[in-house]
């Protein structure tokens, strides 16, 4: 038995059946992974040479920049992919997306690989232990401004995790545990540590990092020779930067975030804990792309290809024969996702200043002479 988010009677999730009503369903079909990655890969690094190429502020540069912004963060989104795929299979498409994605971002695979895998872990869902998971609705709404403005410095945190802590954390021990454990993770809490079994399929990660610190280092030696202008730096940066906003945006909206952090969550409870947004496929598509939209489906059956998860959406939403709990996770876009967390954040930062407001009255009433003590505590008794 469940309990829904908003507190309703205890209800049983029809697990079983939505398991029956997708079972065809968790396969994945390699052309669609090389064909659509490959292509917007390949839209984001001709629109990025198309920024160079054109002057600022244009109009043929604008749009170029635009494209190749949304087309990058969609084919950088594939690492989510990387992080579900099963053990060993997809090694080609790892190798390449990494080579041409990942590397050149400075996300490669292994910044998501096996950190991902813990998010979700019924035991780690939720949880203090989940670098995935910041129990949003239940802190004040500055919490969530503070995330999202994050996404306009993080990147030059990555130029500096690769560019110098890499090449000197292989001289200092300490400061390689350190990297590793604070500075190699693409989570959302800050507080987050990775353990140092924490890989699931990228066990040559350190040829990722390296490969990750080499193309930095030619982009910047490059740049202080004069071979490339320091455009395709700042361009780079922006689009990063961009890619983060959108993502921080998506992250907001992809759960509910009210788990306090010290209760374990059964699997369904994940399930109701996670939004799906449907919406349309050429709006939010760009802003939950590779299925993310469908995220709490996603958590129902994590295995399951990204380009089958509209078909089960629809599959459970008319095949179920109690859809009631599974409609609950379903937001009308992703505003409506923000403004649900917003309020909750803010009725719940409003009851702890009320709460704190009461204590302090109650601290200031025993601190009154034992006569007006007396009479205050009559009063109150006699309401």
């Amino acid at each position: 038995m469940i309990e829904t988010p908003s507190g309703r009677e205890f209800l049983k999730f029809p697990l079983k059946e939505a398991h029956n009503l997708v079972r065809d369903l968790m396969t994945p079909n390699p052309w669609i992974y090389w064909l659509d990655f490959l292509f917007h890969i390949s839209l984001g690094w001709a629109a990025f040479v198309v920024v160079l190429a054109t002057p600022l502020f244009s109009a043929w540069q604008v749009s170029a920049l635009v494209v190749a912004t949304f087309a990058f963060y969609r084919a950088a989104i594939f690492i989510h992919e990387l992080a579900h795929l099963k053990k060993g299979t997809f090694k080609l498409f790892r190798f390449i997306w990494n080579l041409i994605c990942g590397i050149p971002l400075l996300i490669p695979s292994f910044t998501y690989d096996g950190v991902h895998s813990d998010h979700h872990k019924p035991d780690v869902y939720g949880t203090a232990r989940d670098g995935e998971y910041v129990p949003f609705a239940t802190l004040r709404p500055a919490a969530m401004v503070g995330y999202v403005m994050l996404s306009f410095i993080i990147p030059v945190f990555f130029i500096i995790r690769f560019l110098l802590l890499t090449p000197l954390s292989y001289l200092i021990p300490s400061l390689r545990k350190f990297v590793w454990e604070r500075a190699s993770s693409l989570t959302i809490d800050m507080n987050y540590k990775r353990e140092a079994n924490a890989i699931r399929n990228d066990t040559h990660w350190r040829v990722q990092e390296f490969a990750a610190f080499v193309f930095i280092t030619a982009v910047v030696g490059c740049i202080a020779l004069g071979l490339l202008t320091y455009k395709v730096l700042v361009y780079w940066y922006i689009i990063a930067m961009f890619i983060f906003f959108m993502n921080s945006l998506r992250t907001l909206s992809a759960h509910a975030y009210r788990n306090p952090a010290d209760h374990r969550m059964e699997f369904a409870e994940q399930y109701l804990d996670s939004v799906n947004v449907p919406g349309n496929l050429l709006i939010t598509g760009l802003w939950a792309p590779v299925g993310l939209r469908y995220h709490a489906t996603h958590h129902l059956f994590m295995s399951m290809p990204y380009h089958n998860l509209g078909k089960a959406q629809h599959r459970l939403v008319n095949g179920l024969s109690d859809n009631t709990l599974y409609l609950t996770t379903v937001r009308t876009s992703m505003w409506d996702a923000l403004r649900r967390i917003w309020a909750e954040a803010a009725a719940a930062s409003s009851s702890r200043n009320d709460a704190a407001s009461n204590h302090e009255s109650m601290n200031q009433a025993s601190n009154l002479p034992s006569g007006n003590t007396t009479t205050l505590r009559d009063g109150l008794s006699e309401r």
